[in-house]
């Protein structure tokens, strides 16, 4: 990849299961703490069009009932393996399958309760977006 020049923007999703447990996966890139999953939007695409892709590559799942959720910015933050500045566009969504395929980006993942995430090692990012969703939808998490 040829150094970088300009924020890059990317997606990514809170992904909920029927029983309303999150999708989480480690990562690699993230010094292998649980994140959600997402990634570039293309050229030609919408913020959703990318984000449903990315999903679908990443984990083989269909998402609907996407909801927007905030904007982050991660500037040459030492959570990720490169040096790298982001504009993280995170959303929620739900899905009606718990089969999950990884592809590389992930070597891991569970479906979590709300109550199990304090025992799990969460990037900081994911618990800003679970924040802002449980901050809408009347939850809290690490008090």
């Amino acid at each position: 990849m040829p150094e970088q020049t300009f924020p890059e923007p990317t997606v990514g999703a809170l992904i909920f299961d029927p029983k309303g447990k999150l999708f989480l996966m480690k990562s690699h890139k993230w010094h292998d703490r649980y994140v959600i999953p997402g990634g570039h939007i293309e050229l030609g695409e919408t913020a959703e069009q990318a984000l449903i892709r990315e999903i679908k590559e990443e984990t083989a799942l269909d998402i609907y009932d996407i909801e927007y959720l905030c904007m982050q910015e991660f500037i040459y933050d030492k959570a990720f393996w490169k040096k790298r500045h982001y504009i993280f566009l995170d959303y929620a969504c739900r899905t009606d399958s718990t089969n999950v395929v990884l592809n590389s980006e992930g070597h891991d993942h569970i479906w979590a309760a709300p109550d199990d995430l304090e025992a799990l090692q969460v990037d900081s990012y994911t618990l800003n977006a679970l924040a802002k969703y449980f901050e809408k939808h009347g939850k809290r998490i690490r008090d």
